[in-house]
C-alpha cells in the first residue's frame, strides 16, 4: 500500500456519508458566498474588506483562502474526494473563524457565538480521523489502485 492509499483509505462506513454530504453541502454555499456573492454573499471583495476590518490581512487573500477551503473543501466532502485533506483544511478555517470573529461573543449563534463554528469543526476533524467511509471516490481510487497493484505482481508471477 502506497502513501496515497494510506491517505485515501476509510474503514467507516455510512455514517462517514451521513456526516460529510449535509457539512460539505452546508460549507461549499457558506465558501459561494465569499468567492461569487451567491446565496446574498459579498463576493471576494466585500468579503475581503471585512476580512481586513477584522485584522485578518490582506483581506483579499484571506477571502479567497477562507472562501476555497469552504467551497471547494464542501465540494470536496461531498464528493468524499481527498477527505481528510480537505476536512483539515475546514477544521483550521472554523478554528480561525471562531479565534478571529467568535470567541468574544461568546458559546451561542443568537449572539454571534462560536457554537456553529466549533460544530463545523469538530465535523472537520472526524472526517479527517476515520476519513470518507465506504461510500465515496477515495475507497473508489483506492480499489482502483489495489487492483492495478493486484495486476502488476500477477503480471510479475507469471512471467
Amino acid at each position: 500500500m502506497n502513501n496515497l492509499q494510506r491517505v485515501l483509505k476509510s474503514n467507516a462506513g455510512m455514517g462517514a456519508l451521513v456526516l460529510r454530504v449535509p457539512i460539505g453541502i452546508i460549507l461549499a454555499a457558506h465558501g459561494s458566498q465569499k468567492l461569487f456573492g451567491w446565496f446574498g454573499g459579498y463576493g471576494l471583495s466585500g468579503t475581503g474588506q471585512w476580512m481586513a476590518s477584522i485584522g485578518l490581512e490582506p483581506g483579499y487573500l484571506m477571502a479567497l483562502l477562507a472562501g476555497s477551503a469552504e467551497f471547494f473543501g464542501g465540494l470536496a466532502l461531498v464528493a468524499g474526494l481527498l477527505t481528510r485533506l480537505a476536512a483539515i483544511t475546514i477544521a483550521f478555517a472554523m478554528l480561525v473563524a471562531i479565534l478571529s470573529v467568535h470567541i468574544g461573543n461568546g458559546l451561542f449563534i443568537s449572539n454571534n457565538g462560536y457554537e456553529y463554528a466549533l460544530t463545523l469543526l469538530v465535523a472537520g476533524l472526524a472526517l479527517g480521523i476515520q476519513g470518507a467511509g465506504k461510500y465515496s471516490a477515495d475507497t473508489w481510487i483506492v480499489e482502483k489502485l489495489k487492483a492495478n497493484e493486484d495486476k502488476t505482481h500477477h503480471i510479475k508471477n507469471v512471467a
